[in-house]
């Protein structure tokens, strides 16, 4: 079984690797639910007790699918779903954290999940239109109704989450981080650690670069969004290669394949960080568990970090319009 780790100093633990559910919903092509849901069910008997959704994957199947994966055993998990959009027509047309629509979306997510409370509660990025001690106040209020157990951000600036931290504690920021996206390294981990805060990265392979399945030669459907972010094109998944090279190098003296050792890394750096790795296919997950059970030196994570340093990493994460919906 998987070992515990503490998110937050709440009292939240969860299995130190998590699944990320988006891509049984949508952007890595078209999804099969019942390869999605037989996913859930293994993650379920491998010991992976805390899941990933949002209301705006889908939007809103991903929690009806993992509402339907999930009957049940619902005592056995943790469940982290995902406010902030305002979506009509079945497309997120921007923000909208108000109050009031933060509440209907909890219980919105309540009847898709079939739970009575949310264990973790994200805002999905920041709305600059709505004050976040509103957006802080507005959770708080949920979980004194007992219909949120913990208050989430993702993609939050250092400030943003000072702020929401007085007003409420903040168990867990959720971001993007991995071997090649370390910026949270910078200012966020040190804000995280003073405030008693754990950290969720998604996309912890890079969005499957970090697999050693993809190169330059790989092609991706119209449903899968890596065909639109910079960091996918040919040119610069063959610059990239060379990260792959190193992860192969010094797993295979490890015993562990690249996505392994990518993971393996993420939960060497601290104790409070729960990457949740998002697959639909049981090989994949299987072999993502195996990280936990790799033990990696201080000597390991110094070769790592200065193989990593010496490779540059090419494009932009996100295209512009994107990228600064984050960070604020």
């Amino acid at each position: 079984m998987l070992p515990v780790r503490a998110l937050g100093s709440q009292g939240f633990s969860v299995s130190a690797v998590g699944l990320g559910c988006l891509g049984m919903s949508q952007s890595y092509g078209t999804p099969d639910d019942t390869e999605s849901i037989a996913t859930i069910h293994r993650a379920l008997d491998l010991g992976i007790t805390f899941f990933d959704t949002a209301e705006a994957y889908g939007p809103f199947r991903n929690e009806e699918l993992l509402g339907r994966a999930l009957q049940g055993r619902r005592s056995e998990v943790a469940i982290a779903t995902k406010f902030g959009w305002h979506i009509e027509n079945g497309k997120i047309t921007g923000t909208d954290s108000r109050p009031a629509h933060i509440k209907e979306v909890a219980d919105a997510s309540l009847r898709r999940l079939g739970i009575d409370a949310i264990d973790l509660f994200y805002q999905h990025r920041v709305d600059p239109e709505v004050p976040i001690e509103d957006v802080a106040g507005a959770v708080r209020d949920l979980i004194h109704e007992g219909k949120v157990r913990c208050f989430g951000l993702s993609e939050a600036g250092v400030t943003t989450i000072r702020r929401a931290h007085a007003i409420q504690p903040v168990t867990a920021v959720q971001s993007e981080y991995s071997l090649w996206w370390r910026r949270p390294e910078a200012e966020l981990f040190p804000a995280l650690e003073e405030l008693g805060i754990g950290f969720v990265p998604f996309s912890p392979l890079g969005r499957g670069f970090l697999t050693g399945t993809i190169d330059e030669t790989t092609t991706f459907g119209g449903a899968d969004f890596r065909k639109d972010l910079p960091r996918f094109t040919p040119e610069a998944r063959k610059a990239n290669q060379a990260l792959i090279d190193l992860l192969r190098d010094i797993g295979g003296r490890k015993g562990a394949t690249p996505a392994q050792l990518a993971l393996a890394w993420l939960l060497a750096r601290k104790p409070w960080i729960v990457p949740i790795p998002g697959t639909t296919k049981l090989r994949r997950l299987e072999e993502n568990l195996g990280a936990a059970a790799i033990d990696l030196t201080s000597d390991d994570l110094r070769e790592i970090d200065g193989a990593a340093e010496r490779v540059k990493v090419q494009g932009d994460r996100y295209p512009e319009q994107l990228e600064r919906m984050t960070g604020r």
